[in-house]
């Protein structure tokens, strides 16, 4: 029977400068795909936002024939903006398991860091996201934009 099978964790952490490194370039990693879903939420947002200006203002144009189906644009563009606003959640939910799991049980010491380093500016951002697609998507349904 190998070690391995004995031991719940499936590897050996060994503090290290390597590993060490390691553990950063992951936690950047980790900060790196949270601010790419803060750019794809943004342009879901944005875009579904747009969408229904543009046909709202096209309606409003001397010379442009009625929609058939006058409600698609604003379907499509609430659609789009509650889509943001879960890949908004999904992605904050996602980067609070990461941390936990860097910060938890052997890792620790590989942080090198005496305090649990949670707190980072791409939450706050994504909070704000979030903020602002539910703005958008009640502004919408409700017309207040």
């Amino acid at each position: 029977m190998t070690d391995t099978a004995v031991n719940p964790n499936r590897f050996e952490v060994r503090v290290t400068a390597d590993s060490h490194f390691s553990w950063l370039r992951t936690r950047l990693a980790l900060e790196n795909t949270m601010m790419a879903e803060q750019r794809t939420a943004v342009s879901l947002i944005g875009f579904g936002f747009a969408i229904v200006q543009f046909f709202e203002r096209l309606g409003q144009m001397p010379g442009a024939l009625p929609a058939t189906h006058p409600t698609a644009p604003l379907y499509l563009g609430l659609a789009l903006i509650l889509s943001g606003v879960a890949v908004m959640l999904i992605a904050i939910w996602q980067y609070w398991r990461g941390v936990r799991y860097l910060w938890g049980g052997s890792y620790a010491a590989i942080a090198g860091m005496t305090e649990r380093g949670l707190g980072s500016p791409n939450i706050a951002v994504a909070v704000l996201l979030t903020i602002i697609g539910l703005f958008a998507f009640f502004a919408v349904l409700f017309r207040l934009a």
